[in-house]
């Protein structure tokens, strides 16, 4: 006996598709350094994902195929780029679901200290995450610039406070004004969206954090500690 004929739903290939992009581990690995929210070169991405650079560059033309990635080339440098915020978000929310409850005990001092400084501060795609991201969240919320009870959202009081501050949101696109993103080492929320990703640039442009390393980790400077402190009360012991 025959069995019933069914019809296939085209968004199950697509996901099968999407799932397969990322089920590699050079892929993944390219995928999460990218999530430092800049264009890396594949030269850059092959050292980093420890594979040479004829592989790397089979891998990203099916993450850029896959629409996962942009591209872009001047002179002899291909540069590469997530796609969109809707990329990261996936790759953020995936990578909180995998971090272990034990992490694996570093392997070096050096390793442990950049394990330290990613843990402190860094960036995720386009905001700010680790204890920073999380110290800054906690003073919008507690100044009722930020409300957490019914999912992430500005107050009016929060849409004057960054415009008071010189930070401006656009809100023209689509993007959620505030997200919820889970903080991988924190596990919990900190500020994403339109309004982190202002936040995080115009901390990064106003030098309160600059970039340490080669990967996502920031640093608060003196001037960073000040103005956090003035502006949203946050005291610096915890930002260290």
């Amino acid at each position: 006996m025959l069995g019933r004929m069914t019809t296939r739903d085209p968004q199950a290939a697509q996901l099968a598709r999407l799932a397969g992009l990322i089920a590699d581990e050079t892929r993944a690995a390219c995928l999460l350094a990218l999530l430092d929210g800049r264009a890396w070169t594949a030269g850059e991405l092959a050292r980093h994902a420890g594979v040479a650079a004829s592989t790397l560059s089979e891998h990203l033309g099916k993450l850029v195929g896959g629409g996962l990635l942009t591209e872009e080339r001047q002179g002899r440098h291909r540069f590469v780029r997530l796609a969109d915020p809707r990329v990261a978000q996936l790759l953020e929310d995936l990578a909180a679901q995998v971090v272990p409850e034990t992490p694996a005990r570093p392997r070096s001092l050096r390793e442990a200290g950049a394990g330290s400084a990613m843990a402190r501060g860094r960036t995720c795609y386009d905001h700010l995450a680790g204890r920073l991201g999380i110290a800054v969240t906690d003073a919008l919320t507690a100044k009722g610039l930020l409300r957490q009870d019914t999912g992430f959202a500005l107050t009016d009081s929060g849409l004057v406070w960054f415009d008071s501050a010189g930070i401006r949101l656009d809100r023209t696109g689509r993007r959620p004004l505030a997200r919820a993103c889970l903080d991988w080492t924190e596990r919990r929320p900190h500020l994403a969206g339109v309004a982190g990703a202002a936040l995080c640039r115009h901390a990064l442009d106003a030098r309160w954090c600059v970039r340490i390393g080669s990967e996502r980790a920031v640093k608060v400077t003196d001037s960073g500690e000040r103005a956090l402190f003035e502006l949203l009360g946050v005291e610096p012991g915890a930002l260290r």
